[in-house]
């Protein structure tokens, strides 16, 4: 009977279960315990008759009783021992459970309310059919820790739980519960545990949907009434179709938050392009503005490889930029092989920039990173014109690349051997001579395969060159002699 299976009941007491409730609520006016022990009688023959429906009613009955009489003591001592009955029916003890974590908010005071939620936890620990009752309860507890100033007992309370492998809750009520676990480690400052917690999360989830036809809405519809309909009881509820913007928002604000926490710039950009792809953000001119400038400063903060080149070049190409003109002439600017001085970019482009709160020319004590970022973009630029140089130069004074650079020797020679060490550049430089060698210097086996290429691609076209003058030979030779004669006239 305890094991989850549904039984046809062997006796329906449902007439007596309606004859002795209202009798024993009368009798709880002056008696509770006698209430109490008439009920768990009759309880006991509905539970060995395996009558769902009675045993549930008379379990809610007795735990009212117990609540209205005030004493919260007995209510706790009443849902231990009811839960702990030689072969209770588990869908009963699911109502009980339901039915007592709606007394919460109805606790007089502080301590029975903690008293009342550990008696819950209590009798739901390790019993999957209570578990998404138990993981409600946790998060009210949780809750309650953080009102009460203590974010590392509500952490680790809520953090406990491993909602994922849940079957019976369902997936937005998932997600919601990581998020808030994944909020709680960010505000405790555990960034290693939120960022291992976060990746619980499927972004399929939050995959725009395309729009449907009324007939397509139609045929969904019918399909899922269907699948309800041949659903068994022991089968997970189908999955809802609701908006998943306001999950998809927080979860990808989160993400920003981790991402910019260890300065990983190129992550924060492509969570700015994932929330710019959401409808409501598209809708709403400001915050459209606001998202389209942040993801055109972290590509720009980002080290440059072929990811971030491929990104680059796709965000410049994207028509939304014309509402940010600044912001992308910045990026165009980027996208050229040409020079960007420092100091005319600073000019140019700074007031604008340092405005928002991404970037900030001094130091901010609010966020000291904002300072940081804005020496990276310093950083990015300089960058830049080096692999410009070594795109135009293979050898160069070092006088000449300190001018070009607008930077002192030690600088210079800094910026180039980072480029050097990241594989963006090949470069030498030679400091007695003063001078940077961008040629790579090649072996004679590289110089002799570079020739045997370049006589091949050679004896090819001469080859194609003797096929077509032998072609135009042959048809002048077929071409009609009274045709010639004509012509000739």
């Amino acid at each position: 009977m305890a094991d989850g299976k549904l039984f046809k009941p062997e006796k329906d007491y449902t007439k007596e279960v309606d004859k002795q409730i209202p009798e024993a609520e009368e009798l709880a006016k002056s008696k509770v315990p006698s209430a109490i022990e008439k009920l768990s009688l009759l309880e006991k023959q509905t539970r060995q008759a395996s009558d769902l429906a009675s045993t549930s009613r008379l379990l809610v009955a007795i735990i009212y009783i117990a609540k209205d009489s005030g004493d919260w003591g007995l209510l706790n001592e009443q849902i231990l021992l009811l839960s702990k009955k030689h072969g209770q029916l588990k869908q009963a003890t699911t109502k009980m459970v339901q039915v007592a974590m709606s007394f919460i908010d109805e606790a007089p005071d502080m301590g029975k309310k903690l008293s009342l939620i550990e008696t819950l936890r209590t009798v739901t620990e390790g019993k999957i059919f209570v578990e998404v009752e138990r993981a409600r309860v946790t998060r009210i507890l949780s809750d309650m820790k953080k009102e009460q100033g203590d974010l590392n007992a509500a952490a680790d309370i809520l953090c406990e739980l491993q909602v994922e492998t849940f079957g019976s809750m369902d997936r937005r009520e998932k997600t919601e519960f990581i998020l808030k676990q994944v909020s709680l480690c960010i505000e405790k400052g555990d960034w290693t545990q939120a960022g291992i917690l976060s990746r619980k999360i499927s972004t399929r989830y939050f995959a725009r949907k395309p729009k449907r036809t009324p007939e397509q809405l139609e045929k969904e519809k019918k399909e899922r009434e269907e699948k309800e309909k041949n659903r068994s009881a022991d089968d997970p509820p189908l999955e809802k179709e609701d908006d998943v913007t306001d999950l998809k928002l927080s979860y990808y604000e989160q993400q920003i938050t981790l991402a910019k926490h260890d300065d990983k710039y190129l992550d924060v950009c492509k969570h700015y392009r994932q929330v710019l792809d959401t409808e409501s953000v598209e809708e709403k001119p400001e915050q459209l503005h606001a998202v389209l400038q942040r993801v055109i400063y972290y590509i720009l903060l980002s080290p440059h490889d072929n990811e971030q080149s491929d990104l680059l070049h796709r965000i410049n190409a994207d028509i939304r930029n014309s509402l940010v003109p600044t912001e992308a002439r910045l990026l165009k600017l980027f996208t050229i092989p040409e020079l960007m001085r420092w100091p005319i970019v600073s000019e140019t482009f700074g007031p604008h920039l340092c405005s928002t709160d991404v970037f900030s020319a001094d130091e901010d004590k609010e966020d000291p990173k904002a300072h940081t970022r804005w020496m990276d973009l310093r950083k990015r630029v300089i960058e830049h014109n080096v692999r410009v140089i070594a795109k135009y130069y293979t050898r160069i004074q070092m006088h000449r690349l300190t001018q070009l650079l607008d930077l002192d020797e030690d600088e210079t020679e800094r910026y180039i051997s980072e480029l050097v060490t990241a594989k963006t550049v090949y470069a030498k430089i030679d400091r007695p001579a003063r001078v940077v060698s961008f040629q790579k210097v090649r072996d004679a086996d590289e110089v002799l395969n570079e020739w045997s290429g370049s006589v091949k691609s050679l004896l090819g076209l001469l080859e194609r060159i003797d096929h077509l003058i032998t072609k135009e030979e042959m048809m002048a030779r077929i071409q009609p002699k009274g045709s010639s004669a004509v012509e000739a006239h």
